[in-house]
């Protein structure tokens, strides 16, 4: 950075003046991470933003381009776009922001003009599934709180993305806490393709001066006579749950404070005996569901607070009376036990003493000692919402909540967050009661105090939600613990991982270098891996006897070797049957077509002419410019598995995100797929919101060449169908339905199929993609079927008898039930049925 005329700040030629004050250990950390994929671990207040600002500024200043900023939530990535609209030197419009608020089609508008983007991961992956965004000219991206960059989430798929597509790539991964140890550590940095390690921690003597000591206090809490009662009455049925579960061999133990790892290994002893359709598998995951509430309704009255309770057993009533209610839910609520916890819920008069505490510790704070801010931090949404009743009563509060809605509460708008934020800053209310939203790097104002209403057993949580105080002056830390309940236990882990992650940082900083010859292997190794990778021989001296693949090639790829046959994709083989070498001939393809011509119906062309003209008001699109690639069309709900992101990295190939109407993809102007699970073929065959007969008819009625896949093993194993039942559908499905049903293993199984198709469509008959079709409503006759089904659990072809024998709905209603004994299908106890259900009194 060259040197400005106040040495306080950084001076470049994309940064505001006078606004990046010079910190050394954030310009040596820049330093490292200008040049390489850098992870930049920094305690919570200290500027990883800063660091991550100062190298966009380098790279865009250099390279052009964009740089895109990724966090984990909206409050977050309003902030960030806030903080860097503030400290570039570039119009505000050309840093935006991108959230699930602002519609796909205004995203893919602004990504071409910015400069910067701001954005929640899950919006980007969409973006780039549906082919909207491209990563070729983003020439910075940062990933804040990396650690979550693991298994499926968004950050790992957009890494890899971005690795391959970008021209000049380079990645920064911020985190406080990013991992319990060296593996985790390692694990994130592969992810996110990070090959330096850089740690300061507040040991150091540069980041030393800019930190305050942060004293953390632990707080007995004794509860009342009061709730030790509702927790008792509770623990009683859990005790009797789990007898039932010991009984059935999944568990030795009956105490109520079983471990959830416990549960979940109870869990998996349940779902052996589920698969091998054993009935008392079902029962006893029934009766873990209610040992799940239970332990549930335990942990709040201990810890939380006696209203927050009284709410969690309205739900559950409510969830009882609701059509579809689960046997546990139902259950739950009729035990007389947990009856006689809710009286007592209903009639405690008292409040929490942690609500008393809480209450203490911010006169002392605000009151005595002058304090201005306090945050008080809680796991429940409904405790927040008392604890903000509460404490209203002697001080200016407001709680600051997510935007979700998952315990039946009112949650915040993006907007109402920020006026939230911004009022606290400005020092229009003094105590913010929030829950975990406001945990992870959120920029809450300086505060004198953080109260944690109950421990949090999770380190990387605990270090950030205490890392919201202790950034200007010495700060606080008091966490309320109630005696002789999981809060005990809760602190014990807390205490252990905590000093664990201390631990693990220094140790981190120490062994950087060790981590980073790990993720930098030697260049021959690497060479080496790569030349197996791409099956390429080996000399005698271990050298490839090819000139090397360009990297990410793959087998596919590679030069053409002698004896090899060229496949009908152009790609040479090794002699072995290519995938297309079993299908239909050309000839064969034109005879079938002949045949359906002789039989009066219109061969594929005119099907499909017709089909567009008819669909006046369908989405049709066609494939991209370039016509080596491949379109696939993928429903939006369809997100939830592997396969869009799996085929949206292969070469050749263009996803597109659409809300279909009907099926899942679609491959060309007349093959649609529907993609069901082995769960889900069962499921929606039993008559789902959906029946499975309805959403195929539909897909046919849209489509000339239907395709249902059902992907997994276990199709005859997995419910308590009969075998005959299900053949019988997988019959009418290909025969009265024209569809055609594959199977595959598994989503990679899948991919690979649907591509195939596609190619055929796309490449082989020069076919366009079109997507059309709508859900059809029911017809009048299929309504009417549907009424006289639903009378004594009689089935559709009995109700066909049933309307063609009386003519009417009403004919039927009034039917004898001599008459009714008539009908083929309706025997005299359908008939007694019938009249007993359409003549009794309703009550």
């Amino acid at each position: 950075m060259a040197a400005t005329d106040d040495p306080a700040y950084v001076d470049h030629p994309l940064l505001n003046p006078g606004f990046i004050e010079r910190r050394r250990y954030q310009l040596e950390l820049a330093g490292t991470a200008r040049n390489a994929h850098t992870l930049v671990c920094l305690p919570t207040g200290l500027g990883k933003t800063t660091v991550s600002l100062l190298v966009t500024a380098d790279r865009l200043d250099e390279h052009g381009g964009t740089a895109l900023f990724l966090a984990p939530t909206k409050p977050l990535v309003q902030q960030h776009a806030e903080f860097y609209r503030e400290a570039l030197a570039i119009p505000d419009e050309e840093i935006v922001v991108f959230t699930g608020e602002i519609s796909p089609d205004d995203r893919a508008e602004a990504w071409d003009d910015a400069r910067v983007v701001v954005a929640t991961p899950q919006v980007v992956e969409n973006d780039l599934v549906g082919s909207r965004i491209s990563l070729a000219e983003v020439t910075h991206l940062t990933f804040d709180e990396c650690h979550r960059a693991t298994g499926d989430y968004a950050y790992v798929y957009i890494a890899e993305r971005y690795h391959e597509d970008a021209e000049t790539p380079l990645v920064t991964g911020m985190s406080a806490s990013p991992g319990g140890d060296e593996d985790a550590i390692l694990t994130v940095c592969r992810n996110l393709g990070i090959t330096e390690v850089e740690v300061m921690t507040e040991d150091d003597a540069d980041v030393d001066e800019y930190t305050h000591d942060t004293s953390v206090e632990w707080e007995r809490i004794e509860l009342p006579d009061e709730i030790l009662q509702i927790r008792d009455a509770l623990n009683e049925v859990i005790k009797d749950r789990l007898q039932k579960l010991k009984q059935l061999g999944v568990t030795n133990t009956t105490q109520p404070d079983v471990s959830q790892k416990q549960l979940n290994q109870m869990r998996g002893k349940l779902q052996e005996l589920m698969n091998a359709d054993k009935s008392e598998g079902y029962k006893g995951m029934s009766t873990h569901a209610e040992v799940m509430k239970l332990r549930r309704a335990v942990e709040l009255v201990e810890t939380q607070s006696v209203e927050s309770v009284r709410r969690y057993f309205e739900r559950q009533r409510n969830a009882a009376r609701s059509s579809g209610a689960s046997k546990a839910s139902q259950r739950l609520v009729a035990e007389p036990r947990v009856r006689e916890a809710m009286k007592l819920a209903e009639s405690f008069d008292g409040t929490h003493p942690k609500f008393s505490r809480a209450r203490i510790l911010l006169a002392q704070t605000l009151g005595i000692e002058g304090g201005e801010r306090v945050i008080v931090f809680t796991e429940s949404r409904d405790t927040a919402e008392a604890l903000t009743e509460f404490l209203s009563a002697s001080f200016a509060v407001e709680k600051f909540v997510g935007q979700g809605d998952k315990e039946s509460s009112e949650g915040m708008t993006q907007k109402e967050q920020q006026e939230t934020l911004d009022a606290f800053r400005n020092g229009e209310f003094e105590v913010l009661v929030s829950t975990s939203v406001a945990e992870e790097g959120l920029d809450v104002p300086e505060v004198d105090l953080v109260c944690f209403f109950e421990p949090v057993p999770t380190a990387i949580r605990s270090i950030q939600r205490k890392g919201r105080t202790g950034r200007q002056a010495e700060g606080r830390v008091v966490v309320l613990l109630a005696e002789d309940t999981r809060d005990e236990a809760y602190f014990w882990i807390s205490r252990r991982r905590e000093k664990e992650m201390e631990s693990e940082l220094r140790e981190l900083k120490s062994v950087a270098g060790d981590i980073e010859s790990e993720l930098n292997p030697p260049q021959g190794a690497l060479d080496a891996y790569e030349s197996a990778a791409e099956g390429e021989p080996e000399d005698a001296n271990g050298g490839s006897t090819t000139d090397a693949e360009p990297s990410g090639g793959s087998a596919a790829d590679a030069a053409e070797s002698d004896g090899g046959t060229e496949s009908a994709a152009g790609a040479q083989t090794d002699g072995q049957a290519g995938l297309t070498d079993f299908g239909a001939t050309d000839e064969e393809i034109e005879r079938a077509r002949g045949d359906e011509n002789v039989d009066g119906e219109a061969g594929d062309d005119e099907a499909d002419e017709s089909d567009k003209s008819d669909d006046s008001e369908g989405i049709v699109a066609t494939a991209g410019d370039d016509a080596d690639e491949t379109e696939i069309v993928v429903d939006q709900r369809e997100l939830d598995a592997a396969i869009a992101k799996d085929l949206s990295k292969r070469d050749g190939v263009r996803t597109r995100l659409e809300t279909l109407a009907v099926g899942d993809y679609v491959l060309s102007d007349r093959v649609a797929v529907e993609r069901k699970s082995v769960s889900d073929f069962l499921d929606t065959l039993l008559d789902g919101e959906r029946s499975l007969f309805e959403q195929i008819g539909d897909l046919a009625r849209a489509y000339a060449r239907p395709v249902l896949i059902v992907e997994g093993d276990g199709l005859y194993e997995e419910r308590n169908v009969h075998p005959g039942a299900i053949r019988g559908a997988l019959a009418s499905l290909a025969v009265d339905f024209d569809v055609s049903v594959l199977r595959t293993r598994d989503e990679d199984d899948t991919a690979e199929l649907l591509l195939t198709i596609a190619e055929r469509e796309q490449g082989e008959r020069d076919r366009t993609v079109s997507v059309h079709g709508e859900k059809s409503a029911k017809t009048l006759a299929e309504q009417q079927e549907y009424v006289v089904s639903s009378i004594a659990d009689i089935g559709p072809v009995t109700a066909q008898s049933l309307l063609q024998e009386f003519g009417t709905v009403e004919g039927v209603m009034t039917a004898r039930e001599d008459d009714l004994r008539e009908v083929d299908g309706v025997g005299e106890v359908t008939a007694e049925r019938i009249r007993e259900v359409v003549g009794s009194d309703y009550e």
